[in-house]
C-alpha cells in the first residue's frame, strides 16, 4: 500500500526515532542559542544511515520529476566531513531505489600528495559534468561557500543544486534574507531541504510518545517559535 503520509511527517518522525532532533539550550556555530538541534552524527550505523539516504534519494527524484533539478546528474557530491556518508548514501539509494545512476564525490580538508594525490576523492571531476551538492543543515552557509570554490577550481562543472537535511529557515547574519535564499541567489543554483524547521514543529507537535504523550511539549514550542521570531528569515 502506498504511503501518502507527507515528507516532512515522515522524516520528523525518523529524526526523533534516530535521537538526531533534540530539544534544550544549544550554543551553534554561529554563537546564536538555540532550543533545538539537528545532530547528523546520530546517523553512526547502517539502518539510520542507509535511511537517511533514502530520505534524501525521494526528495531528489520528486525535484526531477518538477524540473527543479535535470535527471542527468553525473555525481553527488558531499563536503568533508558530514557530507561524505550522506553522499554515499544518497547515491547508493538512488540507484537501489529509483534506478537512477550517478557517481559520489568528496573532497579532503588537505591535499594529498601519495598515492592517488589530489584535492577529491571518488568520480573525478571533469568539464562538462552536472554537480548536485549534499549535506545536512544550513544555519548561515559557510560550508557550501567553501566548498563551491574547491569543486570548480578542478574543473569546469555546472552545480545544479544543494539538499539538504533541514532549513533552519534563519537569516543569513545581519540580512533580513535567510540563509537558504543568500546562497541561491549568490551562487546560482537551487537550494532544497527534506524539510522546513516550522514543518518539523508542526509534524512533531501532533506526535506522541508509546504512553500518548506529546513529543514537544507547548513550553518547548513557545520557546522554538520565539527563536525564529528573532532569528528567522
Amino acid at each position: 500500500m502506498a504511503n501518502y503520509e507527507p515528507l516532512s511527517e515522515r522524516f520528523t518522525a525518523f529524526l526523533l526515532h534516530a535521537q538526531a532532533l533534540k530539544f534544550g539550550d544549544f550554543t551553534l556555530k554561529s554563537g546564536r542559542r538555540s532550543p533545538y538541534f539537528i545532530n547528523a552524527g546520530a546517523f553512526h550505523d547502517g539502518i539510520t544511515i542507509s535511511t537517511l539516504g533514502a530520505f534524501y534519494a525521494e526528495k531528489i527524484v520528486d525535484a526531477m520529476a518538477s524540473g527543479i533539478l535535470p535527471r542527468d546528474i553525473d555525481t553527488v557530491f558531499g563536503p568533508a566531513y558530514k557530507g561524505i556518508p550522506i553522499a554515499v548514501s544518497t547515491t547508493i539509494a538512488l540507484t537501489s531505489l529509483h534506478s537512477v545512476g550517478a557517481g559520489y564525490t568528496f573532497d579532503r580538508k588537505e591535499i594529498k600528495d601519495h598515492g592517488d594525490g589530489g584535492l577529491m576523492v571518488g568520480t573525478a571531476l571533469k568539464d562538462g559534468m552536472k554537480i548536485l551538492l549534499v549535506d545536512d543543515v544550513m544555519t548561515a552557509g559557510t560550508a557550501v561557500r567553501e566548498v563551491v570554490p574547491k569543486i570548480r577550481s578542478c574543473a569546469d562543472v555546472e552545480i545544479v543544486g544543494l539538499v539538504l537535511s533541514v532549513d533552519r529557515m534563519e537569516r543569513s547574519g545581519d540580512s533580513r534574507t535567510s540563509a537558504v535564499k543568500a546562497v541561491e541567489e549568490e551562487l546560482g543554483f537551487p537550494v532544497l531541504a527534506i524539510a522546513n524547521v516550522r514543518e518539523i514543529f508542526d509534524a512533531a507537535r501532533r506526535m506522541t510518545d508509546a504512553h500518548g504523550n506529546p513529543l514537544i511539549d507547548m513550553d518547548t514550542y513557545a520557546r522554538s517559535e520565539r527563536y525564529l521570531e528573532q532569528y528567522g528569515a
